[in-house]
């Protein structure tokens, strides 16, 4: 395993991190593919005998019984609390990002996990109806009490993001030391501002679903899995761009047959090469881990690169939430909401 540092945390983390969405109890209206305690306990034990350190996971995940799960494994394995980084959300629950939602939240977070802080917790989006620093002063006050050693940040636009670092570093309040953006082969458009704004702040990026889904681990576009045929949040990322991103595709797969490796190795790779720190990997079974955990082995040339990257055209926005009340562009009505 090989490991980064958590931008300015000084945290340190392997350069492969294990998604918490794929574990909990099914919901029929929005995750039917998770996987039972004994399943998640097998895939949280094959990462960490692999040397996967870094565990996200956020309150909303499976109506909380991720971080339950996540819980449950890491006490049925013995693991020491120091061996592991803890990462969950607060934003998907009543009261969204205001001081009372993040201190009652924070407090069943903890409960679930079986922990008594967490390393990394993330505001999952920007909330237009709170002040900015009500949320960075009361974000500040759980670092200074013991209960989260830092924070994170995902799905937003860059300037949320800019001033909201702007006003931690304004009052002398904690600021984010990572970026959990939507970043991958088939949507890049978080290398035109919101990537340039993490490095000017010392900001690591762990982006979510590094493999589009699983539309870049297949050379086909649809799969006859569960979560294929049910995940509508999956059609609302991807489908609307099909056209173009299956070009893309194909040339995953050419370059992965060429490497002889599986598609998703060289998805993966392609993180790494671009400077991502840690891409976070949803897995359902133990051998998945071992295949994420394997393309740290693939070293993709610059020809291959810019082969990869060659067709790749503007997309609309997926990810960031648009202003309540407003005509939100395509895209922007947060098809991803619980990413």
């Amino acid at each position: 395993m090989r490991y980064a540092k958590l931008g300015h945390s000084g945290i340190e983390v392997s350069r492969v991190c294990l998604g918490g969405m794929s574990f909990g109890v099914p919901t029929p209206d929005h995750h039917q593919w998770t996987i039972d305690p004994s399943e998640t306990c097998a895939v949280i034990a094959r990462a960490l005998e692999l040397g996967v350190n870094f565990i996200d996971t956020a309150n909303c995940y499976a109506n909380g019984t991720s971080e339950e799960y996540i819980g449950a494994a890491l006490r049925d394995l013995g693991v020491a609390r120091d061996q592991v980084v803890l990462a969950s959300k607060v934003y998907f629950n009543e009261g969204r990002l205001s001081a009372s939602a993040i201190e009652r939240e924070i407090e069943g977070t903890l409960r679930r996990l079986g922990t008594e802080y967490l390393d990394l917790y993330i505001i999952h989006r920007f909330d237009y109806d709170t002040p900015i620093e009500e949320t960075m002063e009361a974000l500040d006050g759980l670092v200074r009490v013991g209960k989260v050693r830092a924070i994170g940040a995902s799905a937003m636009y860059a300037y949320q993001l800019h001033n909201m670092q702007v006003a931690a570093e304004r009052n002398g309040w904690t600021t984010f030391t990572s970026m959990q953006c939507h970043y991958n082969l088939l949507y890049r458009e978080d290398e035109r501002e919101m990537i340039p704004v993490c490095r000017q702040y010392d900001m690591a990026l762990t982006p979510y679903s590094p493999l589009a889904s699983g539309h870049l681990c297949r050379p086909t576009w649809d799969s006859d899995s569960v979560r294929s045929r049910t995940d509508q949040v999956m059609v609302n990322k991807y489908d609307a761009a099909r056209d173009n991103d299956m070009k893309i595709v194909t040339r995953v797969a050419e370059v992965a047959e060429r490497h002889e490796v599986p598609m998703s190795r060289v998805a993966l790779a392609w993180h790494w090469a671009r400077g991502v720190e840690a891409p976070i990997v949803g897995c359902s079974r133990p051998e998945r881990v071992d295949d994420a955990v394997a393309a740290l082995d693939v070293e993709l040339s610059a020809e291959e690169l810019a082969y990869l990257e060659e067709p790749y055209a503007a997309h609309e926005l997926v990810g960031p939430l648009g202003r309540p009340g407003e005509k939100p562009l395509a895209g922007t009505t947060d098809p991803n909401a619980r990413k």
